[in-house]
């Protein structure tokens, strides 16, 4: 029996899986194909391991165990398995079998996964080729992805976790190659990780992102958790990033997410009765500054939802909607939010200026916490992090942080360290004391007397005073090194008169 691999190995695998595409197929693209693949033939072995278990239990009654089968977690035809595909692997129309298995696995399952799979297409020439390369492709990927160290049952593996890792490796290293569409699917995980910390869901809450892009901020508030105890909520605009999410969501063992395809600004699905969900805990990081969100179809005062009633965002900037919608969902009481937005959130004046100060005036806003430069694949700028609560007291200050200097630098993105960075910023956040160079505790008095300015160096001073310059001392160095450039020239000449030059 061959050994399972650890979770580097079956990451490097599955990373090499993806030279069959390198070089003739977008990253944008590839990814999809990877991921589907993943998600396929982890269901193949999960059915394979159960089949097996209730072959045992059944004594080989082929009727029961199929009738068991029935009841499974995901019902897998047979021509959909992994391995049926892969026993055709050399068929001429192998594009077009993927495309079949994967159309009657979304059928059998439609409850979960119906259109997961409707915008990859296996057998597409402008994306991989004309049918002689589609081909060589598809081949080698189902070799690849049919190596025994990829051995994905649950009686193998033990650990699930190993497979949820595997696909979020992936999404890290496509969203490093994705250059600014990364920023449309992926949140670097210490980000994410920071965000639940912050915002620490409990047991029994409903968790929500609006943008939720392939999930990986929804999961890691999940795994905040500690239990099963909470429900996950969510809304993505590109189909196939919804597809990546509710995937994602399934290899993490999440069954029941309300992931909804569409606008959130335009035409929010989360809705019931007619007005919009409520839940204890929101977090997203949306597109930076979007234009044309559509400030005309849906930033009206009166709007449906009631979103607007601070003001209308303006039509070039969409980061206020997205807030506004934010809190506009969070439950009376205890809800709070966690947002990821660029610093002219904090400033810029308008009709933006009106939203802020309206949210300070509210005492909704808890914490400006500053990060580095460079975080986020796609762009460079510095992002802040911005917590309003529904629970906090009328005397309640506004906590100001700047964690832009500290970080790890690193070859293309800068990293905080879950261990180092994110743990600081969390501790300073809890404790809400002001912190020399980092930390200050700002009263809603004077944020108004900054005219509701957020900029943080307004309230953290980081200015570092230089040393006191001894003239005195300065002049004698220039007098001492003058001497000894003296002494040097004059030893320069007499070994250039006795070399007689």
């Amino acid at each position: 029996m061959t050994e399972q691999a650890s979770q580097q190995e079956i990451n490097n695998i599955l990373w090499k899986a993806c030279d069959s595409f390198r070089g003739t197929v977008d990253a944008v693209n590839y990814k999809d194909y990877i991921l589907v693949m993943l998600f396929l033939k982890f269901i193949s072995d999960v059915w394979k391991d159960h089949y097996a278990d209730y072959e045992k239990q059944y004594k080989g009654d082929v009727e029961r165990i199929l009738r068991r089968m029935k009841r499974e977690r995901f019902v897998l035809p047979e021509e959909s398995s992994f391995y049926s595909l892969y026993n055709n692997r050399e068929a001429t129309n192998v594009g077009e079998l993927i495309n079949i298995a994967l159309e009657n696995l979304e059928t059998e399952n439609k409850k979960k996964l119906l259109h997961v799979f409707q915008d990859v297409d296996f057998n597409s020439e402008s994306r991989l080729g004309n049918t002689r390369k589609r081909n060589h492709i598809l081949k080698n990927l189902l070799e690849d992805f049919n190596d025994p160290k990829l051995d994905l049952r649950p009686s193998r593996i033990g650990n699930l976790d190993v497979i949820g890792n595997a696909y979020e490796f992936l999404i890290g290293k496509f969203a490093a190659g994705a250059g600014k569409k990364a920023g449309e699917f992926y949140t670097p995980p210490e980000v994410s990780i920071l965000i639940a910390k912050l915002l620490s869901p409990q047991p029994g809450e409903r968790i929500c992102d609006p943008a939720c892009g392939s999930g990986s901020l929804l999961l890691k508030c999940a795994n905040q958790v500690g239990t099963d105890d909470y429900s996950l909520f969510g809304q993505e605009a590109i189909n196939s990033t919804w597809a990546l999410c509710m995937m994602n969501m399934f290899l993490h063992n999440v069954n029941n997410p309300r992931i909804e395809r569409g606008d959130t600004l335009l035409e929010p699905r989360l809705i019931k009765e007619d007005k919009l969900m409520k839940f204890d805990v929101v977090v997203a990081n949306p597109p930076f500054s979007l234009a044309k969100w559509g400030a005309e179809q849906s930033g009206k005062e009166e709007e449906t939802y009631n979103r607007w009633h601070r003001g209308v965002p303006p039509k070039s900037k969409a980061d206020y909607a997205f807030i506004s919608h934010m809190v506009e969902t969070t439950t009376a009481g205890h809800g709070r939010v966690g947002v990821v937005v660029p610093h002219g959130v904090l400033f810029r004046g308008g009709q933006e200026g009106k939203i802020r100060q309206a949210f300070i005036e509210e005492n909704l806003l808890d914490a400006v916490i500053g990060l580095p430069q460079n975080l986020f694949f796609g762009t460079g700028i510095p992002a802040a992090i911005l917590i309003f609560r529904r629970d906090r007291n009328e005397n309640t200050g506004v906590l100001f942080i700047d964690a832009s200097r500290h970080f790890e630098q690193g070859k293309n993105q800068n990293n905080i360290r879950i261990d180092v960075e994110v743990e600081k910023i969390v501790k300073t956040y809890q404790a809400r004391k002001e912190v020399d160079k980092y930390a200050y505790l700002a009263t809603r008095e004077e944020i108004k007397e900054n005219d509701y300015n957020l900029n943080i160096p307004r309230y953290v001073d980081t200015f570092e005073e230089e040393e006191e310059v001894d003239i005195k001392l300065v002049q004698e160095n220039i007098i001492n090194l003058e001497k000894e450039l003296t002494n040097v020239q004059s030893e320069i000449s007499l070994v250039l008169k006795e070399l007689k030059f």
